[in-house]
């Protein structure tokens, strides 16, 4: 049913979560067991607070973070997403994630409403780099400036851009998947519901149950995003090829 919707759709956009990024190795930030904030404080350590006031923590947990990150790798879910881009199937990707991994695996057309893990940037100047400056204890730009991670911390707001862009994507789109997001945060949370009011057709695949899941025309839970995807390129082909 999925794959026959990608492939009559006009402008298929995916959502994805932190599930998409977790199938990797990253840890999540909201798991029972085993996500970040069970371990560290947000507004310690993950805050506009903290880069003022406790910014020693502040280094040290975005080290962490970079150094998680770079042990990571796309899955083939990623992968599978890139092909879609590259077909034609799917039009944009909206990502709540920083790991840059859709990039990696080769998409192109990514919007990331919370930033990137992958860069740092001049509090100063704005000048950009490789967040592994982090991992060689590079904290100051040239200017003198500090260098911070490019990702939207507790206390900001997220880009204007990337919202704006994420909104036109789901009012355009006929087909919206998401992906690995437990759909808490807003306003991605509320991409779905433009979409679905737009006529678009929902797909949601999460392990555990999301509140929009009644607004959904098909939910699957307690799969492996990657296996999802598989699955439906597989059918997918099987049409292509019939």
């Amino acid at each position: 049913m999925i794959a026959s919707w990608l492939s009559s759709s006009r402008y298929a956009v995916v959502l994805t979560g932190a599930g998409m990024s977790t199938e990797s190795g990253l840890p999540d930030f909201r798991s029972a067991k085993t996500g970040l904030w069970n371990r560290f404080n947000p507004q310690q350590l993950a805050s506009t607070y903290a880069l003022e006031h406790h910014r020693e923590a502040f280094i040290e947990f975005y080290q962490y973070r970079i150094r998680t990150l770079r042990s990571c790798k796309p899955h083939e879910g990623h992968a599978i997403l890139a092909d879609w881009e590259r077909s034609g199937l799917i039009k944009q990707i909206i990502t709540q994630n920083v790991d840059g991994f859709h990039q990696q695996a080769g998409s192109q057309r990514v919007i990331e409403l919370h930033g990137s893990l992958r860069t740092v940037h001049c509090q100063r100047c704005r000048n950009t780099l490789d967040s592994e400056v982090y991992l060689h204890n590079q904290f100051e730009c040239d200017c003198g400036g500090f260098l911070r991670p490019s990702v939207v911390l507790f206390g900001e707001m997220l880009p204007e851009d990337a919202i704006e862009q994420a909104w036109q994507a789901a009012q355009k789109a006929d087909l919206l998947i998401v992906l690995g997001s437990s759909l808490q945060v807003s306003p991605a949370n509320q991409l779905p519901l433009v979409a679905k009011r737009n006529g678009a057709k929902v797909v949601i695949v999460n392990w555990e149950p999301t509140e929009f899941d009644d607004i959904a025309d098909i939910v699957i839970h307690e799969r492996k995003i990657g296996d999802v995807l598989r699955d439906i390129e597989r059918e997918w082909k099987v049409g292509n090829d019939s």
